[in-house]
């Protein structure tokens, strides 16, 4: 029913989990808590860009073991049950703590973009109009998670909105979390006596690991059963941050018998850590002392006996230990035996709580330099080095710079990294600084080691600078929130590998922001500020074949010449509204000429600024452009209809004004109904068909009365102005829309040409003057009243004595 795919991979689809823990919580017993979360269902659209997708926001609890998302989609056609729709898979992205970066398009990403993985599940359609799927996450990161839903990309029919019911495909989003409440607490440095009931089969913890900290070392020790002890304690260890491990899980364990212990090098900072005590292979109580130790470097006497590194970093002394806290300091010690750790001494200790004091490592303790963060905008954040922007990388040690993202807030945009080498610094030496950028804790490479910024619990980016290549950029779309840290080493290239730079300090040029889009989309696109309920996220929106994450792959790009010749096209076109314009001042329609006229201009220009390249010229703005067009096209059929009615002056003006009125309105509500273009089109050809109907029944024969106005003018105009309605209804499409726009145009212009009425024949009611130059004119008194349809010919004696008089 769903497929599970990891950064592209696919695999086998997992089976929806049920699964019962049975965790034994030191100090008290865990307790399951199932929380449920629910969203509004949304309109899904096919997949164009990140634009056009819908985000969904959850929040998975601390402590969570078990977290299910189940995925309803269902389809609605006109206000009911959409079975006659088709069926298209719905895609779902998922992405713990920032949005998930898609490319379903498999399009290129710009230069120098890293993309973070994510999951993704597709739907398939089990039911006529309904389906459901399920995702499971064990053990999920807590925090922010987000979803992303689409459907697959159409063909880019352009639809006329109103000429039929519209399928819709409406995904809603369910979350149920089962979380654990009651674990018990271990504080970095203390040991305590604990055991496993036999009805039990694990004991689970959580210790909180602070800032500024290079190892966790968890020691479980004096392991025995009721009946046995030494070298017979069956158990495993497991270790994981942020989130507990579970029976059977890839978190960091070890299998042995007691002492048993795990190091953590290079921890995440500022997280929980779940350590777990699982049996096997045991039928009886097992009792065990467990503790966890760190290395801890925020204290200075902790640190390396050389010179404080801070004056080689250009940076106060305060700054050095600025991102942490002591943690011999977070306890009390009264009354708590301090012992060096040795779990021979462990274990000839008979209390139950022991103090170990935390120690050092001098091979990572190094300084962490603080960033000045400065808003400028949403999603526009520039990151300021104290004493900065040139930074000294020493070459004896690891310049680390912490970069603070702000929760949920910073995550809808790009983090850029730039590093540039000040080549004047390097002095000839074959050196090379590398930069470890790494979310939750440094990483630092040393000497004689692969270089690579990866631990056995974490992944960084890594960026080089040396003398070929000066700068180095680096973006991450929709970055992680919280801190980021920068770790930067100068090492020289040797024939053993890269070593320490003797006597050589490098410096850097770093430059550290946060923008709304890659380079802001490019020429060819636009960045555009999305927001689903209270969450804002930026992402580009690409015209003229361009596609990608920041518009930058033209793979399927327009050439210049075709962005010129499809401008050309559209505004030309409306040149065959000149032929409308003569016939209307010939035929002394002068309202209806100039109506034709505003329409000319307004689609012209309109057109010029609409277009998704670079060949654009804009006289005012887009929006005023566009209404003015669709006001002119509508007035135009509505004049032209009237004028075929024939009616009175007064009354012709009348309803000239109110459809001005009454289609501006229309517009400033809805300019692409179709009720806009049609409504006011069969209200006036309502009004010329009573007309028309009124003079056929006076005269008592068909009105036009020729046959060749009808075989000439009125057929072929109306078969024009149907094939433009059909080929702007069904026809007209995203890719053909250039030319058939065009000829759109020229059909409206030359049924119009056709459609206009002849010259109209002077009133009756003229001044004296022109009755005494001119004269009675009785045959033209009889053609007026015979146009207008007021007489029959028995009245001709009537008239002529009239205008004879």
């Amino acid at each position: 029913m769903w497929h599970l795919e990891r950064l592209g991979l696919r695999s086998s689809p997992p089976q929806l989990l049920v699964l019962v823990y049975t965790y034994f919580c030191a100090l008290g017993d865990c307790l399951f808590v199932t929380d449920y979360f629910t969203r509004t269902p949304r309109k899904l659209n096919a997949f164009n860009s990140f634009a056009s997708v819908e985000l969904f926001h959850f929040h998975v609890p601390e402590d969570t073991v078990m977290a299910v998302w189940n995925l309803i989609t269902f389809k609605e056609q006109g206000g009911t049950f959409g079975d006659s729709c088709p069926d298209h898979n719905v895609t779902v992205y998922f992405r713990a703590g920032a949005p998930p970066v898609i490319n379903p398009l498999h399009t290129h990403f710009p230069r120098d973009t890293v993309v973070p993985g994510s999951f993704a599940v597709t739907l398939t359609w089990t039911l006529p109009n309904r389906t459901t799927g399920a995702f499971n996450v064990t053990s999920p990161l807590p925090g922010d998670w987000f979803l992303a839903a689409h459907l697959p990309k159409d063909e880019g029919k352009i639809s006329v909105k109103g000429l039929y019911e519209e399928c819709q495909y409406l995904f809603q989003p369910q979350l149920i979390v089962q979380r654990l409440i009651g674990i018990a607490v271990l504080y970095p440095g203390y040991f305590i006596d604990q055991m496993i009931p036999v009805h039990n089969r694990s004991a689970l913890y959580k210790v909180f690991i602070p800032s500024y900290v290079s190892r966790v070392k968890v020691q479980l020790v004096n392991c025995s059963t009721k009946n046995k002890s030494g070298d017979s304690c069956p158990v495993v260890l497991k270790i994981r941050a942020r989130a507990p491990p579970v029976h059977n899980s890839s978190a960091l364990d070890c299998r042995e018998w007691s002492p048993c212990e795990l190091d953590s090098p290079l921890p995440a900072w500022g997280q929980w850590y779940y350590v777990l005590v699982e049996r096997y292979l045991s039928d009886a109580d097992v009792y065990f002392r467990i503790g966890v130790r760190v290395t801890d470097c925020s204290k200075p006497n902790l640190s390396r006996d050389h010179a404080s590194p801070s004056s080689a970093l250009n940076m106060p002394q305060s700054f050095g230990m600025a991102m942490g806290f002591s943690l011999s300091e977070t306890l009390p010690m009264a009354d708590l035996p301090a012992l060096s750790g040795n779990a021979s001494r462990l274990g000839a200790s008979e209390d139950p709580v022991v103090y170990l004091s935390p120690s050092s490592d001098p091979e990572m303790c190094w300084p962490v330099r603080p960033t000045l963060r400065n808003e400028l905008d949403t999603f526009s954040v520039h990151f300021y080095v104290f004493f900065g922007p040139n930074i000294s990388v020493p070459p004896d040690r690891a310049a680390v710079f912490a970069i603070n993202l702000m929760p949920v807030l910073d995550s809808g945009g790009v983090l850029n990294m730039e590093i540039k080498l000040n080549m004047s610094t390097v002095k000839g030496a074959n050196i090379t600084v590398f930069g470890c950028l790494n979310h939750g804790m440094p990483l630092f490479m040393r000497e004689n080691s692969s270089i690579k910024c990866e631990s056995e619990s974490a992944a960084g980016f890594l960026l080089t600078v040396n003398a070929s290549s000066n700068i180095t950029k680096l973006r991450i779309p929709y970055p992680q929130t919280g801190t980021w840290y920068l770790s930067l080493r100068s090492l020289c290239g040797t024939e053993h590998g890269f070593e320490a730079c003797p006597n050589v300090t490098a410096e850097v040029y770093l430059r550290s922001y946060l923008t709304p889009c890659i380079n802001d989309c490019g020429t060819y696109g636009q960045c555009k500020l999305l927001r689903t309920n209270n969450y804002l996220y930026a992402a580009c929106e690409c015209k003229a074949g361009w596609d990608g994450w920041g518009c930058t792959d033209n793979s399927g790009a327009y050439s210049y010449s075709f962005q010129l010749l499809s401008t050309l096209l559209l505004c030309l076109s409306n040149l065959m509204f000149v032929p409308p314009v003569f016939i209307a001042i010939r035929s002394h329609y002068l309202l209806e000429a100039s109506v034709y006229i505003f329409t000319m201009f307004f689609s012209t220009f309109y057109h010029a600024c609409d277009q998704p390249g670079i060949v654009v010229f804009c006289i005012m703005e887009y929006d005023v452009l566009q209404f003015c067009d669709f006001l002119g096209s509508l007035m135009s059929v509505w004049v032209t209809v009237i004028a075929m009615a024939r009616l009175k002056s007064i009354i012709k003006q009348v309803l000239y004004l109110l459809g001005a009125m009454s289609l501006s309105m229309a517009l400033q509500l809805d300019r692409h109904g179709l009720w806009n273009l049609l409504g006011p089109s069969l209200f006036a050809l309502g009004i010329m068909a009573v007309a028309w109907t009124v003079r056929t029944v006076r005269r008592r024969r068909c009105y036009p009365p020729t046959w060749k106005r009808w075989a000439f003018f009125l057929f072929p105009g109306a078969m024009i102005a149907t094939s433009a309605v059909a080929l702007y209804a069904f026809v007209e499409t995203e890719e053909n829309y250039f030319y058939i726009h065009s000829i759109w145009h020229m059909l409206i212009a030359g049924s119009v040409g056709f459609l206009l009425p002849p010259r109209a024949k002077p009133d009756a009611s003229v001044t004296p003057l022109k009755h005494r130059r001119r004269g009675c004119g009785y045959q033209l008194c009889v053609n007026e009243h015979e146009e207008m349809g007021l007489v029959d010919p028995a009245a001709i004696i009537s008239i002529n004595s009239i205008c004879t008089s």
